[in-house]
């Protein structure tokens, strides 16, 4: 207020009264958004995101004018104020967390503390309200989603020590069989069966695997959502039944599942008629950010600290950074209606390579349990299947796999 009326001396009290107004409009994002801390309805302007950003780094004792750092971990910058690193990071150096919990409360970095704890409430109430209600938590980690899986395995390792077994429905991905492997565990492979075009959950063979180990050695249930076609998502609401009877962990693969209505809905039902202790998902395939984040959410909140506790160390605020501006960038209408813009373009997509399958006598697998990839036969290529694959790359197309009828090695 001073300072307004400091500078209504210079261009008076009109000028003066439309820029407090227009300022005063812009700290009402700001109070709205700690006050509520949810996705904002209407997405933020680029001016109002920096301007909050560069007001959380003036809370990092690294941006302070009178700060005299000594200490080995002073946040600072090659380059200064002005670097290109300091730059991208908006002045936060400290990044998140705390030795001891990622999730805990920073002292040198009270900005960039304030920023970690409302993205965490941001994520649940989107996940909440983009369908799945029962979600209580919600846990942003700077790892991409396989290393958040690893995380989510060594904490429940530590309840339940003696066991070392993880049933998991197979997908043919390194990512999830490494996350196993890696936390110390052995993995039960169940393969799938086929059922018409779709590929879809041996849940007997499950069961056989539970009463063959003993459900006492059995970890968790690792199912997945989010699958190439001609994969399906499993079921992962008989999964969660199963899991409930048996006592034994379940946590779900939901890595690109949020912005699929289909995936949402089987987690939800899930939670309520069975056992989902977690389920994890990407950042870079729901919220179009650099790889590098994930979130990981939950019924069980006083899982989601537990997790937090293992975490060894601080960490980069960088993802966290990348998603709270997505976040404001978006919001909830803007979010909303790329989803439904993502539903229609799958649906158009459908149609055309349908024709084009028509037109080659191949002809689009019938996944309707997959609504985010699609399948088409090569029966015509049989001589050189991989010729497909090979013209539609040197023409700049990726994203395409190919799956051969044989056995062979996948990446």
């Amino acid at each position: 207020e001073k300072n307004f009326e400091l500078a209504e001396k210079l261009i008076g009290k009109t000028y003066k009264e439309s820029s407090q107004q227009a300022m005063r409009k812009r700290e009402g994002l700001v109070t709205s958004l700690l006050s509520e801390q949810k996705m904002p309805e209407k997405g933020w302007d680029e001016l109002s995101i920096r301007q909050v950003l560069d007001d959380f780094a003036l809370m990092d004792s690294n941006t302070f004018f009178h700060g005299v750092g000594v200490g080995e971990r002073e946040g600072r910058i090659y380059g200064g104020a002005n670097g290109l690193v300091s730059q991208r990071y908006f002045g936060m150096a400290h990044g998140i967390g705390r030795s001891g919990d990622i999730a805990a409360l920073q002292p040198k970095a009270a900005g960039s503390s304030l920023l970690s704890k409302l993205v965490q409430q941001m994520s649940r109430h989107l996940i909440a309200t983009l369908g799945i209600k029962t979600t209580k938590g919600a846990l942003v980690l700077p790892l991409a989603t396989g290393m958040a899986i690893m995380m989510t395995f060594l904490t429940l390792r530590a309840k339940k020590p003696a066991a070392k077994y993880v049933i998991w429905p197979r997908i043919d991905q390194k990512t999830c069989l490494k996350s196993m492997i890696s936390a110390g565990l052995t993995p039960l492979i169940v393969e799938n069966k086929l059922e018409g075009d779709q590929v879809r959950t041996d849940l007997p063979k499950i069961r056989e695997l539970i009463d063959e180990k003993g459900s006492e050695n059995i970890l968790c249930i690792f199912s997945t959502t989010s699958t190439f076609a001609p994969r399906v998502p499993d079921r992962v609401v008989d999964i969660a039944m199963i899991a409930e009877e048996n006592d034994i962990f379940h946590v779900i693969n939901n890595a690109y599942g949020l912005q699929q209505p289909k995936c949402v809905n089987l987690v939800q039902e899930a939670t309520l008629k069975g056992r989902v202790d977690c389920f994890i998902q990407s950042t870079d395939k729901n919220f179009m950010v650099p790889v590098g984040g994930s979130i990981i959410a939950s019924s069980h909140p006083e899982l989601l600290k537990e997790i937090s506790l293992n975490y060894p160390g601080r960490a980069s605020a960088s993802p966290v950074i990348d998603l709270f501006i997505q976040y404001l960038s978006f919001g909830l209408s803007g979010y909303k209606n790329l989803l439904e813009e993502r539903k229609e373009m799958f649906s158009y997509f459908h149609t055309a390579i349908s024709g084009l399958a028509n037109e080659f006598g191949e002809r689009i697998l019938s996944t309707p349990m997959n609504q985010i990839s699609i399948g088409m036969t090569l029966d015509n290529f049989a001589e050189n299947p991989t010729l497909v694959g090979s013209m539609l790359f040197r023409h700049c197309c990726s994203g395409v796999r190919y799956d051969s009828k044989t056995p062979h090695n996948v990446t």
